[in-house]
């Protein structure tokens, strides 16, 4: 109907703006139409959590207006080291969603751009709670949210401790899987055949060696040669090869091991190319874990390989043989038993009992004493190298086709009446070649492996440098692995500069932190403190006067470490073997793995025990059967530090042993162990290293063979003085002590078994990923006892079902992963 015309009136029906308020037009509302739906969302978001919880309806509209519906799931609580999952929900219009981190300790979030998210709980000392926000955005903007929570606790390991056991298998927790990676014989390079396993194979220059042993994985770039320390799908793995099961090695045994008997040569080639270092390339694909067998990386360093000197005993007299007259070089490591990782990525090996593998016949003696080098005898003697010692495998008994050849005359260490006295006609120093650590740069295989002779010669069990601080000359700790000898410590002269870890001249590094500094060695006191004395020639009794030996010069200390050590007083200890360092506290851990010479009158604080420890199949073993760990911490926490304190932090012993003087540490079925040996500490670049790390104690047992195999254990050890005091009460052959020892707390469930191993084996060598989802595991001479004529073992074949008869045991290397992807011990 048309609008009448009144003059009266000042507007017409809905055609004038009569509003003139500063209110928004529509206009106005439609072009802030996004912004305003963001404001109602953030509103609706913190007062509708008590209601909704964590799921939330940001918004209302219709068609592709409309927000999606957000799930984040309800809080959870978890501990460190664990793997976590997020499950959220989106439902409705969403274009785009995903997690991310609003509060906490920062953690590395797979799958942040899914609804289910993972990441592994950070490592914590207190309970700790980490917000989650989950956020979607619809076609036309719209977003919605929403958070959980999740309450992280401090580590606990998070495993069913397995059963001790007398199976011929790697037993490891549910939940978790054993991969053989790299075992005896097997090829390292093209154009090497498979292993036959039969006696026949020869060539083990190119082959894996046998009784693997201390190891240590390098990361290495995805493409090409350079290092990267936080790759956990591509390294290198060096790993010792200590020692031999001789009667696998050959068709049918060892031949000339008889009196009179003569080696051949083909035979003892074998073994010598089977002792030594491997290094190999190693990958983590689709399937697993695998060596790369035509790598351009694979390296054998054996006792033929040519090595250097370098330090302060480098050109003395003593090392100067008739292949090294200017005693500057070498041939080859042997016996190398535990290792060394160092922070510039190169490789440590130790040499242990390399004395055995020399011969000295009757009369050598009077040779040395007529040639006025008469305190050379008092060294051999003091390393166990004594007139009648006819060497472990008889390798000088061979007459090589090249009648040039010194490569088996060399382990004759007598003294020739018709060489000089200096010894560059003969073999009579070759002894003072060996006992000392040894740098390998694993990254270059064209390198010169370098023996670091400032850290002392001795039955080198491992060297483990403590933690490194910018400006504090750094520690290595080592063991001397015999009956009643010593623990020592070597501190750089230079302090540390965090560049070098990532130097390109890695040796180069080795010579600035190794080549100099001083040498100490641990006296430990029935109070909990202990020193450490310096063996520096000139200083105290390490003269040319002293009375039990004549101290020349620096390079005499070095070379005899162990006579300088007896001379400073020392405490004699119960077989010091791997040393391993908290990479939280910087404690120092080592294991004394067992001692049958300890008597009741000999005890002392730090070696408290003697006793006979009954075996169910008979007999008995006595003295300290079991062994300890013992730990210190330096005072100040500074790694120059020249005293500390120390206590036990567990005895080895069964559970059916005498709780008040032998099982003092309280083990039960779950965490009995005997003869700890390997020892190592998780990585700090992953949660099992930080805050509280995770210690790993391997076994090599004699005495508690009768109810399980060895084994590996996994503890949460706390700190030196965490305990109190006991008095133990020796009773051994009539005899009796009463001792007060200092003792760390109880480990009750912070110490539980990981794994046990197959029969007659030793458990040794361990490492692992940066990421600490793989640990790297070697099992050491499976059925030993036996021959090809008397197999005892089947193990590896039968790790994956059951073998068939006749294959040759093997030492071989596993990883241990977790089947959920988590770090390995949580």
């Amino acid at each position: 109907m048309k609008t009448p015309s009144i003059t009266a009136m000042s507007y017409h029906d809905g055609d004038t703006d009569t509003n003139r308020s500063g209110n928004p037009h529509i206009d106005d509302l439609v072009s802030a139409r996004y912004s305003r739906r963001q404001t109602l969302l953030g509103g609706l978001q913190a007062a509708s959590a008590a209601v909704f919880g964590g799921m939330l309806l940001s918004a209302c509209g219709d068609g592709d207006d409309e927000a999606a519906l957000v799930d984040a799931g309800a809080s959870a609580s978890t501990t460190s080291g664990k793997l976590v999952t997020l499950n959220g929900s989106v439902t409705g219009p969403a274009e785009s969603f995903g997690w991310a981190q609003v509060s906490g300790p920062t953690v590395a979030l797979s799958g942040a751009q899914t609804t289910t998210a993972t990441f592994t709980a950070p490592s914590v000392a207190a309970a700790t709670p980490l917000v989650f926000r989950l956020s979607s955005t619809s076609r036309d903007g719209v977003r919605s949210q929403a958070d959980t929570t999740v309450t992280v606790g401090p580590a606990q390991l998070g495993f069913t401790a397995v059963a001790k056991s007398l199976a011929d298998i790697v037993a490891v927790p549910a939940g978790y899987s054993v991969t053989v990676l790299y075992r005896l014989g097997d090829p390292i390079a093209a154009n090497v055949p498979a292993f036959a396993n039969n006696g026949a194979d020869t060539n083990f220059a190119l082959r894996a060696g046998d009784h693997h042993d201390g190891m240590s994985y390098f990361g290495m770039a995805a493409t090409g040669n350079a290092p990267d320390a936080t790759n956990s799908t591509r390294g290198l793995l060096a790993l010792n090869h200590e020692n031999i099961t001789q009667a696998y090695l050959h068709p049918n045994g060892a031949s000339g091991m008889g009196s009179g008997g003569v080696r051949p040569e083909a035979e003892a080639l074998k073994e010598m190319e089977c002792h030594g270092v491997s290094v190999i390339e190693i990958v983590r694909g689709a399937v697993g874990w695998s060596y790369v067998p035509n790598s351009g990386f694979n390296r054998r360093v054996t006792p033929l390989t040519p090595m250097s000197f370098s330090g302060p005993a480098r050109g003395t007299p003593q090392l100067r043989t008739r292949h090294s007259p200017d005693a500057t070089t070498g041939r080859g490591t042997i016996n190398n038993c535990a290792n060394g990782t160092m922070p510039w990525q190169t490789y440590l090996t130790n040499e242990e009992n390399w004395a055995g593998y020399f011969r000295r016949d009757a009369g050598d003696a009077a040779i040395r004493s007529a040639a006025a080098a008469a305190k050379e005898n008092v060294s051999l003697a003091r390393y166990g190298i004594r007139e009648g010692a006819g060497g472990n495998y008889k390798w000088t008994s061979v007459t090589p086709a090249d009648a040039a050849s010194t490569v088996y005359a060399r382990w004759n260490a007598t003294a020739a009446k018709d060489q000089p006295a200096d010894g560059s006609g003969d073999f009579r120093h070759e002894p003072f070649q060996f006992g000392w650590v040894v740098e390998i740069d694993p990254f270059d295989p064209a390198s010169t492996p370098r023996k670091r002779t400032a850290l002392g010669r001795m039955n080198h069990e491992g060297c483990q440098i403590g933690r490194t601080i910018t400006g504090v000359r750094p520690a290595f700790y080592m063991g001397d692995d015999a009956q009643n000898e010593y623990i020592y410590k070597f501190v750089s002269v230079t302090p540390w500069t965090a560049a070098d870890a990532s130097a390109a001249s890695r040796l180069a590094v080795g010579d600035k932190y190794l080549d100099a500094g001083t040498l100490y060695v641990a006296r430990f006191n029935a109070d909990g403190t202990g020193q450490w004395m310096p063996l520096v020639f000139g200083q105290g009794p390490l003269t040319p006067s002293n009375a039990a030996y004549a101290f020349a010069d620096q390079a005499d200390v070095l070379v005899n470490a162990r006579l300088a050590a007896d001379a400073l007083g020392a405490t004699r200890m119960d077989r010091p073997e791997w040393t391993a360092v908290n990479p939280t506290t910087g404690e120092m851990y080592c294991t004394l793995t067992n001692n049958s010479s300890r008597t009741a009158a000999g005890t002392d604080a730090a070696n408290p025990r003697a006793y006979s420890d009954p075996k169910s199949t008979g007999g008995a073993t006595s003295g300290n059967a079991n062994g300890h760990v013992i730990r210190l911490r330096e005072t100040g926490d500074t790694s120059e530090a020249t005293s500390f304190a120390w206590d036990i932090y567990a005895f080895g012993a069964g559970s059916d042993l005498d709780a008040t003087n032998i099982n003092l540490s309280g083990l039960d079925g779950s965490n009995d162990f005997s003869s700890p040996d390997g020892l190592w500490f998780s990585l700090p670049s992953n949660v099992a290293g930080q805050t509280t790390p995770v210690l790993w104690v391997e076994t090599d047992d004699g005495a508690f063979t009768d109810q399980t195999n060895c084994m590996l254990l996994a503890a949460i050890p706390g700190t030196v003085g965490d305990g109190g005091t006991k008095t133990v009460v020796n009773t051994l052959g009539g005899a009796s002590s009463s001792v007060t020892i200092r003792i760390g707390k109880a480990p009750g469930t912070t110490l539980r078994r990981f794994l046990v191993g197959p029969k007659e084996c030793e458990i040794t060598g361990i490492h692992s990923t940066p990421d600490g989802r793989s640990i790297f595991v070697n099992i050491q001479h499976p059925g030993e006892n036996g021959s090809p004529a008397n197999i005892t073992s089947n193990w590896p074949y039968n790790q994956s079902g059951t073998a068939a008869a006749g294959n040759r045991p093997r030492s071989a290397t596993i990883v241990i992963t977790k089947d959920d992807g988590g770090v390995v011990g949580f």
